[in-house]
């Protein structure tokens, strides 16, 4: 976790009244107000809990954005609750919000779309959260119904300190798959980005017949996708998990590196929305969740070593696959996306000139391309 800053630390009045942004304190993920990015309605359920019935979340939630959009932040000490959210019928491409309990986890999840369209299932990577999925939700409302949950130990999903939860690739797709049981979800695209890419190979092999199709947006499935210079620290990790390599996996997960991660590649950095990195270094600085992470990144060896399982899915089944790829991606370079064609030849590939997380960029080419193929 980055130290706190020595300077004032910026709190909301319970007014809401704005403050001024002379008074913004330098970053610490660490002070970030979460709260300010869960949906309003649970963010107003939490601040009554909090501070009363008297108060209203209006006037904090103008200002903390203001105070993020010029790189400081708000800490009102609000926590992330365990609050629940009872999904209304959809207006418009407008997105709900809801929490559902599943393998002892409660896991929450964004909605759009109308009950009875083509479901997409988004999962997302690290270090971000069904936030990545913000924009194209809306945009694709009219014709899917969309799905996008927080995996453990990301966004607002919230693991109950007595689940004695193991944070692996196996627990993350074992819960994903009574998420999806919970929500009595039979049918549905998997859209598989980075680590939702593993979780959704896994959903496809224990429930082969809901696979309706595939979206891979840098979500790899073979060896030639892995950039040799982005993989190094973590190979170092894997044939030798001491403490330089632990830190090395460490310098990825402050507010820097995370930035880092969203900017690579980018033509134009300031279409990347500060938001975005800004919850991820927030969450990442939660207590133990750094830890947590390093276990996962240990534990990413394992996902290698099944490709050959999802591979031969892909030949079995031959479902209808559109890959979606920033070419401009260290991580998961584009012989991962070419590599499709191997065993699903009819599959679609694209390449688009941004990064890692493309829809931060480039989402209205992907939502066009999800509907030329779905």
């Amino acid at each position: 976790m980055m130290a706190s800053p020595s300077g004032p630390r910026v709190r909301a009045a319970r007014s809401g009244v704005p403050l001024s942004l002379s008074a913004v304190a330098p970053f610490d993920p660490a002070a970030v107000e979460l709260d300010a990015f869960r949906p309003a309605s649970l963010r107003r359920a939490t601040m009554r809990h909090e501070y009363g019935p008297e108060v209203t979340g209006r006037g904090l939630a103008r200002a903390t954005r203001r105070h993020l959009l010029a790189g400081g932040v708000l800490a009102t000490g609000v926590g992330v609750g365990a609050a629940r959210a009872e999904l209304r019928p959809a207006q418009d491409g407008e997105v709900r919000h809801g929490t559902v309990r599943a393998d002892g986890v409660d896991v929450f999840y964004r909605e759009a779309g109308r009950p009875d369209a083509p479901l997409l299932l988004l999962l997302h990577g690290f270090a971000n959260s069904s936030f990545y999925f913000r924009h194209l939700m809306p945009k694709l409302a009219d014709r899917f119904r969309l799905i996008a949950p927080d995996l453990p130990s990301f966004g607002f999903t919230q693991v109950p300190e007595d689940r004695a939860y193991v944070y692996d690739f196996a627990s993350l797709s074992r819960t994903m798959g009574a998420f999806v049981d919970a929500l009595g979800l039979d049918r549905y695209i998997l859209y598989a980005f980075d680590y939702g890419a593993p979780v959704a190979w896994d959903l496809a092999l224990t429930r082969p017949d809901r696979v309706a199709g595939i979206v891979s947006q840098n979500g790899n499935a073979y060896l030639d996708g892995l950039g040799e210079a982005a993989w190094a620290p973590l190979r170092a990790y894997w044939a030798a998990p001491d403490e330089t390599a632990v830190e090395a996996i460490r310098a990825r997960m402050t507010l820097d590196g995370v930035k880092a991660a969203y900017v690579h590649g980018v033509a134009d950095p300031s279409r990347i929305e500060p938001e975005a990195y800004t919850l991820d270094a927030a969450i990442l600085a939660r207590p133990g969740n750094a830890d947590r992470q390093v276990t996962l990144k240990l534990d990413y060896k394992r996902n290698l070593e099944r490709y050959p399982l999802i591979q031969a899915f892909f030949r079995a089944r031959r479902p209808k696959l559109l890959a979606v790829w920033g070419r401009n991606d260290p991580f998961f370079v584009p012989p991962g996306a070419e590599a499709f064609r191997r065993d699903i030849p009819e599959a679609r590939v694209t390449f688009l000139d941004t990064g890692h997380f493309a829809l931060e960029t480039d989402g209205d080419a992907i939502a066009e391309e999800i509907r030329r193929v779905f």
